[in-house]
């Protein structure tokens, strides 16, 4: 197939990591860390997007230490940030063209009522262009549920 016809659809990363907007930048930071991502969607409840967070924009905003960054939340990180979408039947050179115009490397892809169901990166853009493009799998969508407790040494008399 030629690549200059193929659909959002056809090449978006569908199983993602997400946080939201109440979260810890510390914890966005440990979950992208872990996930192994360089993009963290921020959504609702609901599924709905509120924006994308990149490494770049964690270590930027950065300050402080641990305890500072625990009480942050990234909601706040969103504010001056513009976040360029797409939908599934869009054509994936649209949707790179939208990529290039704001210059970010990632763009999420929107379904019915704003909600997220996948994002084209890069690397989906490169895969496309190989043809190397899998078979579709149905979208996920896994939020970030687990928590960071620290577990400090028992110190005897305390």
């Amino acid at each position: 197939m030629d690549v200059r016809e193929l659909t959002v659809a056809q090449v978006m990363s569908r199983t993602l990591v997400a946080v939201e907007p109440d979260e810890s930048p510390l914890m966005a930071w440990e979950i992208m860390r872990r996930a192994g991502v360089h993009h963290l969607p921020v959504v609702d409840r609901h599924g709905c997007l509120r924006g994308v967070l990149t490494r770049e924009d964690l270590t930027a905003r950065w300050s402080g230490g641990p305890v500072e960054q625990s009480r942050a939340r990234v909601h706040a990180l969103l504010a001056e940030h513009r976040c360029p979408h797409t939908t599934l039947d869009a054509r994936l050179a649209d949707a790179a063209a939208a990529m290039i115009g704001a210059g970010v490397d990632a763009i999420p892809v929107l379904g019915e009522s704003n909600r997220l169901v996948g994002m084209v990166t890069a690397t989906d853009v490169l895969r496309a262009v190989a043809g190397r493009i899998t078979e579709e799998e149905p979208p996920e969508l896994m939020t970030g549920t687990f928590r960071l407790i620290p577990v400090l040494p028992h110190v005897p008399g305390r």
